[in-house]
């Protein structure tokens, strides 16, 4: 993309979209992301955002950074939170805060509530156009890289009803459901949006789900009603049975967020049809396998599939010449089973992939390997801090990060051994 020429106090803004670019999913500089920006937070508190670290700080760290008495950066950073501009939670006796990144973060955190604090006619067009035409945002954000944000959540109840296939808690969106300390539902952003454009389905909004500390803090600002596990469990089977995919945080401890997703109006899911070849989402450990002889080509799981994976071929039977069977186009299936649930003939059944599909063990391992294999793994480690130690480790990192792409790889798979989740296991 070609330079973004700057409008009044575009300058500031600048800077807050070169630190949301420290961190390893970014927003690619356009009008459109200023417009957003301007939108979302005064060009005070952009200059502010362009400052704090990458990782938790807090409001005494803002205070050192901002240059301002402890109690107006407490009070920034409460009147950010309240606009779910920053995520706060309670650490021991302090509060800790921090930058989400654009997505999944602070542009669905605008618009899952009904909010007068922010147009959201506006935020809808903007988002659209930035996201949906531009595509540079939506091809940085799901196609750099071997690990991605989000992953599918098989559908539980396509699940074989004998011990076919070993499913493991994390595997589960209702485990997820079951441990989770903190549970907040929210107007689904993705539906929300399309229906300012007028192009939304009929699938249920409320149903945005947050977890743990994200959904503590999105709770206490009113961005989204706390719920029981029992409610929660409800609305993932209203979303199974209306043909909905559980995309969720690609951790297997502490998933911070679930979407309930359409194949209309789902980004993560548009994504995964544009974008096929280059894995945008991590699926699941299942494939669904298609028996020729009870299937009678009726194209229900072709409507069902919301990545178009399927698709009807001959049967080759001489007996029936027009008889037609499904087909899948594994490099392009999830592995969600929605297509599992709507055949009557039940002659679509899951069985496993032939290799298991590898998942990050929580949001910082996700982070670090997001970060090594987009270039920005010092920027993470370094964070605006300025000791000896932390200028050394950015050396290495700096020196590893220019070997040829082949060996960062090979350093990408060691991040995800079994090595590295003995190491945080123990921390």
């Amino acid at each position: 993309m070609g330079k973004v020429m700057l409008g009044p106090g575009q300058g500031t803004y600048d800077r807050l979209v070169e630190r949301l670019n420290r961190s390893p999913q970014g927003a690619p500089p356009s009008e459109r992301l200023f417009q957003i920006l301007r939108l979302l937070v005064s060009e005070e508190e952009a200059g502010l955002l362009a400052q704090v670290p990458i990782r938790p700080f807090t409001a005494r760290r803002a205070a050192a950074v901002w240059g301002l008495p402890e109690a107006r950066a407490r009070q920034v950073l409460d009147a950010l939170a309240d606009r779910a501009m920053l995520l706060d939670y309670a650490d021991g006796d302090e509060t800790r805060y921090v930058l989400p990144p654009p997505m999944a973060g602070f542009f669905e955190f605008s618009m899952m509530r009904v909010r007068g604090d922010a147009d959201q006619q506006a935020l809808a067009e903007l988002y659209y156009d930035y996201i949906n035409v531009e595509e540079d945002f939506c091809r940085e954000l799901f196609t750099t890289g071997q690990t991605q944000l989000g992953r599918v959540f098989v559908d539980e109840t396509a699940l074989p009803a004998r011990d076919a296939l070993v499913v493991l808690d994390y595997e589960r969106a209702s485990e997820v459901v079951r441990s989770a300390k903190a549970i907040g539902i929210s107007t689904c952003y993705c539906r929300h949006k399309m229906a300012r454009k007028d192009r939304a389905c009929d699938a249920p909004k409320d149903i945005c789900m947050t977890f743990g500390s994200c959904a503590d803090s999105l709770t206490r600002h009113q961005v989204a009603r706390r719920v029981d596990a029992p409610e929660c469990l409800d609305l993932l089977a209203q979303a199974r049975e209306r043909g909905l995919v559980q995309f969720g945080e690609n951790v297997r401890e502490q998933v911070s967020f679930i979407c309930n997703c359409c194949g209309c109006c789902c980004e993560a899911l548009i994504a995964a049809r544009r974008f096929a070849f280059m894995k945008p989402v991590h699926t699941t450990n299942y494939l669904p396998e298609v028996d020729s002889d009870r299937c009678n080509g009726c194209g229900k799981c072709l409507d069902a599939c919301p990545v178009e994976a399927l698709g009807l071929v001959s049967a080759h039977d001489p007996q029936r010449r027009v008889a037609r069977t499904a087909q899948l186009n594994e490099d392009r299936c999830l592995g969600c089973g929605v297509c599992v649930r709507v055949c009557a003939k039940e002659a679509i059944r899951l069985k496993p992939r032939p290799s298991r599909v590898l998942t990050p063990v929580n949001t910082v391992h996700r982070t670090v390997v997001m970060a090594l294999e987009r270039g920005k793994l010092a920027e993470l480690l370094v964070d605006g801090q300025s000791t000896h130690g932390h200028r050394a480790a950015a050396a290495i990192l700096g020196a590893v990060l220019k070997l040829p792409p082949l060996k960062q790889v090979l350093a990408s798979e060691q991040l995800k051994s079994r090595y590295l989740d003995r190491l945080l296991a123990g921390h």
